[in-house]
């Protein structure tokens, strides 16, 4: 939803603000959630754009020949809190790299079917056709 239309929602809430119920204060919890989450979402994606730019720079600089390619990743990794600075924070980075891959990669596979097993699904046979008796 886009700011112009919570704002109409918000007016209409507000024009019925004379006549008191529980469905006026849901309304208006409701659509404060909503706005929350899409505040959320839209820093979400600005701190993601930031982060693809970065990623993005420091590809390009090593394709480049840059000496330092990795500033552009570090600078933002930094701005954002995300920089390890600890050797545990370090490992524990590396340690969750690892599973969330090898996560990914089970997630990827396709699912192997074995003919036969599990229940068996009946099919409709259509009103045209009788069963034998």
């Amino acid at each position: 939803m886009t700011r112009s239309e919570f704002d109409d929602i918000r007016a209409h809430i507000d024009a019925e603000a004379g006549h008191p119920g529980d469905l006026l204060r849901v309304a208006r919890s409701l659509l404060s959630d909503l706005e929350d989450a899409r505040m959320r979402e839209a820093m979400l994606r600005a701190q993601h754009l930031r982060l693809l730019t970065a990623a993005r720079a420091t590809a390009a600089a090593e394709a480049a020949g840059h000496s330092n390619p990795l500033t552009f990743l570090t600078d933002e990794l930094a701005k954002q809190g995300q920089l390890p600075i600890t050797e545990d924070e370090v490992n524990q980075i590396l340690v969750d790299a690892r599973t969330a891959t090898a996560l990914l990669a089970c997630l990827e596979q396709t699912p192997t079917v074995v003919a036969g097993s599990g229940p068996r699904v009946r099919r409709c046979a259509g009103t045209s056709r009788s069963f034998p008796r």
